[in-house]
């Protein structure tokens, strides 16, 4: 029987299923996902720009409230009498006296911890300021400082400056945000100026509060394009970094892929300043982390259960298969029809189905070949029955024609009564098997007629255990042994012959030997001899072959006949056969 390979693990139907399913599992999560993915970045995309455009725009417009409010300072200041009376230089009033303009400025200063200092400075050189430390001396350098210039061009208005150094203060280190005004009198005459410095860390704290992720910023340009605020105080002395921040400003507003960053901003009212903010929306980065975080999970979920549910599905349809083949390979062992499952899928069944009829029919089949079989058994038993009667009865009857002539009538009639014994026992009431205790009898009338031929040239010995003596056995199975022994062995020797015929039980059945003293052969060259022809020498009659084949009918191939022999000494014939002990 052919042996089928082990299948490839990755061949198995419930494998290939489990894997096919598990492959359309993660192809429908990975759609999915990529869909929640880019839907959902979106999403969080479009509410982070709104957030964080919300958020830069509250910022700015509480640091444009707060200009707003430093402007009204401002103008309180440089409109009040008591300043216009001062620069003019009417100071008899009890309103305007230096003292009064201190308090006044004092004041002012207590109501915002954010205003650092408060200058007026006047046409005619005055200079009041809470600045405790400044020089009198140094207004004639101040009326050429930027702001106090922007201030007298600027009118009514009040102008902004950058963030930057607050040069006339002994803290040079010290960096302030600066709002400068016109101080008129009542004839719109120009009589001095007033600055009004504000720390610059209230922006600082204004923007801190505007989260814009961990690689987000936010600065502060004027129209001119001038550093007014940056976290980095080395933006407002670099060019090159000045020159980055205005190619931000330049570059087109909202979200940028590429960067990954939102650049929002947002003009203030009340100053020719523009907040931009740049967010690198960490939330949209999270949210992005954590589709993608969900989508493995979710993937691992599913892969487990498509598995699991993919082998428990796949084995409902690969057992009744397993079931099927298994029965293929036991037909050695037997015809084993397959249970048909009721839970089985209609192809599962329907082939188990034409499987148990293929049974079925190599059942009939079987049946056919075995009374064929039997009947041609029979028939070969038969013919070579067949081939044993004649060829015994020529030489038997030529050896009475020859006694009859030398006038030797009690041989002649002994021999004819041995003869007619062993035809008698031969035909055994048409049964192709015998007693042992027969077969031995009927090898003694053979060796009887063959003794009266041959004379003192032969002599012989029969024994046989008493306990097998009622075992059935093939008939006529030493009588061609002992024949082949006589014709082929002893006859021709200048010796006298001996023929030993014997008889055991051994565990497998019963052993006949047949042992002779003639000449023997060589069996090497007898197997020479036998393959060159495909019809093998016989030893004698019907010889050893017909006998063999005969065994081997009956018993099968682990039965038969053994031939030892050795020239010059002897040969000794073996058969063994099954033990059936009459009923």
């Amino acid at each position: 029987m052919i042996k089928m390979k082990r299948p490839h693990f990755f061949k198995k139907i419930q494998v290939q299923v489990s894997m096919n399913a598990l492959a359309a599992g993660l192809l429908a999560v990975l759609l999915v996902g990529f869909i929640l993915y880019y839907s959902m970045s979106h999403i969080v995309l479009q509410q982070s720009i709104k957030s964080t455009e919300m958020a830069i725009g509250k910022s700015g417009d509480y640091i444009d409230l707060y200009i707003e409010r430093l402007k009204a300072i401002t103008k309180m200041i440089a409109e009040d009498s008591r300043t216009i009376f001062y620069l003019e230089g009417k100071r008899d009033t009890a309103l305007c006296s230096q003292n009064d303009m201190m308090d006044m400025i004092r004041t002012t200063i207590n109501t915002d911890p954010y205003i650092k200092s408060i200058i007026i400075v006047g046409k005619n050189g005055e200079v009041i300021s809470n600045e405790e430390a400044l020089s009198m001396t140094m207004s004639s350098d101040m009326m050429n400082e930027e702001w106090y210039v922007e201030a007298i061009h600027s009118g009514s208005m009040p102008h902004l400056t950058s963030a930057r150094m607050q040069k006339f203060s002994m803290d040079k280190e010290e960096w302030v945000i600066s709002m400068s005004r016109e101080i008129t009198n009542n004839e719109g005459e120009n009589i001095g100026v007033m600055v009004l410095d504000v720390h610059y860390k209230v922006i600082e704290d204004y923007l801190d509060s505007l989260d814009l992720g961990s690689k987000g910023c936010a600065f502060i340009l004027n129209d001119s394009g001038q550093v007014v605020y940056h976290k980095n105080p080395a933006y407002f002395s670099d060019p090159v970094l000045k020159e980055e921040l205005n190619a931000i400003r330049d570059m087109a507003m909202g979200y940028d892929a590429k960067i990954e960053r939102l650049i929002e901003p947002y003009p203030l009212k009340h100053a020719n300043w523009t907040l931009i903010g740049i967010s690198s929306l960490d939330e949209l980065a999270g949210v992005k982390r954590q589709l993608i975080e969900t989508v493995i999970i979710v993937g691992i979920i599913i892969a487990v259960v498509v598995i699991a549910s993919g082998t428990y599905f796949a084995g409902k349809i690969t057992n009744p298969i397993k079931q099927l083949e298994q029965a293929m390979m036991d037909i050695e062992d037997g015809l084993k029809e397959v249970h048909i499952r009721k839970d089985g899928t209609y192809e599962v069944n329907a082939l188990a189905l034409q499987f148990n009829r293929m049974i079925v029919r190599i059942r009939e089949l079987m049946q056919d070949v075995t009374v064929k079989e039997k009947n041609i058994r029979e028939y070969e038993l038969k013919v070579l029955h067949s081939q044993i009667n004649p060829h015994f009865l020529y030489n038997t009857l030529d050896t009475i024609v020859w006694m009859a002539e030398f006038d030797d009538s009690q041989k002649v009639i002994a021999i004819t009564k041995a003869l007619a014994s062993f035809f008698r026992l031969s035909l055994s009431g048409g049964s192709d098997r015998t007693t042992v205790k027969h077969e031995f009898e009927h090898v003694r009338m053979y060796l009887f007629i063959q003794k009266e031929r041959y004379g003192d040239q032969l002599t012989y010995d029969l024994n046989y255990d008493v306990d097998i003596e009622d075992c059935l056995i093939p008939k006529i199975i030493l009588q061609p042994i002992v024949e082949n022994a006589i014709y082929h062995g002893i006859r021709g020797m200048d010796k006298p012959g001996y023929i030993e015929v014997t008889a055991e039980k051994v565990p497998e059945g019963i052993v006949f030997t047949v042992m002779d003293n003639g000449v023997g052969f060589d069996r090497q060259g007898e197997e020479q001899e036998d393959s060159r022809g495909e019809e093998k020498v016989k030893l004698g009659g019907v010889g050893i072959q017909n006998v063999d084949k005969r065994i081997k009918l009956y018993y099968g191939k682990g039965y038969g006949v053994e031939v030892q022999s050795e020239p010059g000494v002897g040969t000794t014939v073996r058969l063994v056969v099954g033990r059936m002990i009459r009923g």
